[in-house]
């Protein structure tokens, strides 16, 4: 892979600027730039737009599979993220014919006020933020995850971000704090990839429904050209979408009366009545053991016939729990929220 665009020739031709209004400044690539110095292989293109396509499937009813995405609840440290991958490719394969199994690969993390924004923002953890090596250090990463051959999914929180990492990735997730943006809903209206669109904080799925109503149509949205320079951006509509149920503000919405509730309200929408059920979040009442029972439970729902569930989403990592960002850290442990660790993931897909 061609690695000429490196942070040290970053760093000397983006020097940063004082703007008037007293912000700091430092100058990007363009999302050509980056794609073009650190490119996806052929082989690898086609693989994701099979993966996409076998997503797409599964959400129509077409491929009897559940589609799992799991993995650590926020990257930060890409030696344990790679080799959490090879171990989830080699149980994705031997699970095939059961599950389809996509890597979150979440490289921004969502606030509720301040904190660690994730690899792509501060990949050192210092506070300072460095987007330049971030992007460098998320890109490199993703392309060593996607040629083991695993399927990739993400958050999606800036819509710039996506613009320079989105042709990597199989599935997108919008948050429960972003659902009900109209610049996401735009955004998603032009990804090539299906997206999730998470229930409200509050737990209410209407801010979702009228999301995928939204992503669903061509928009007219500010963007970024090739060039780098703005652009008006006219996208196409993204007919793939469907719901996340995450629960919210402490009440949970995985339990069979409530799943059954979700499909009727989308049903009478006129959207995908698809539901992927997020077995952590406030569903586990940020329990990570919790997300054992609830997965178990919401397959049973589906072993007795409710065909509308199509997928689990859970927060999974080397070592289980999380721990605080110190210079003593756990290999393979999460600095955001808690996770279920590789041994219970294995024997979790496993049973089920």
């Amino acid at each position: 892979m061609n690695m000429s665009l490196n942070i040290e020739t970053l760093n000397e031709t983006h020097q940063p600027s004082e703007a008037e209004s007293g912000t700091r400044e430092v100058p990007l690539p363009t999302p050509t730039e980056l794609r073009a110095s650190l490119p996806v292989p052929a082989h690898v293109q086609g693989r994701i737009r099979q993966h996409r396509e076998a997503i797409r499937r599964i959400l129509n009813g077409e491929d009897s599979r559940t589609l799992v995405v799991i993995g650590p609840c926020s990257i930060h440290d890409e030696v344990a993220a790679l080799e959490y991958g090879e171990k989830l490719k080699a149980l994705a394969d031997d699970v095939n014919d059961r599950f389809l199994i996509v890597m979150r690969t979440y490289l921004e993390k969502p606030r509720t006020t301040v904190g660690w924004k994730g690899l792509l923002y501060d990949p050192e953890r210092t506070g300072a933020g460095n987007l330049n090596e971030g992007l460098l250090r998320s890109r490199r990463l993703l392309l060593n995850l996607s040629d083991m051959g695993l399927p990739l999914a993400t958050e999606a929180l800036s819509p710039f971000a996506m613009d320079y990492l989105g042709d990597l990735v199989s599935w997108t997730a919008i948050g429960a704090r972003t659902t009900e943006s109209q610049v996401h809903r735009e955004m998603v209206s032009g990804l090539p990839m299906p997206t999730g669109f998470k229930n409200g904080t509050d737990g209410s799925i209407g801010v979702a429904i009228n999301a995928m109503k939204s992503a669903a149509h061509p928009h007219h949205r500010f963007g970024v050209g090739s060039n780098g320079a703005p652009a008006m951006i006219t996208t196409e509509g993204n007919p793939h979408t469907h719901l996340v149920l995450r629960g919210g503000r402490g009440i949970t919405n995985y339990d069979a009366e409530s799943v059954r509730e979700a499909v009727s309200a989308l049903s009478s929408a006129g959207v995908s009545a698809s539901v992927m059920v997020d077995c952590s979040h406030d569903n586990a009442q940020k329990q990570s053991e919790r997300q054992l029972v609830i997965a178990r439970e919401v397959m049973a729902q589906k072993r007795t016939g409710n065909s509308h569930i199509v997928g689990l989403m859970l927060e999974s990592f080397l070592e289980e729990g999380r721990q605080n960002d110190s210079d003593d850290l756990i290999y393979g442990c999460s600095l955001t929220d808690p996770c279920i660790g590789w041994k219970q993931t294995e024997e979790l897909l496993r049973s089920l």
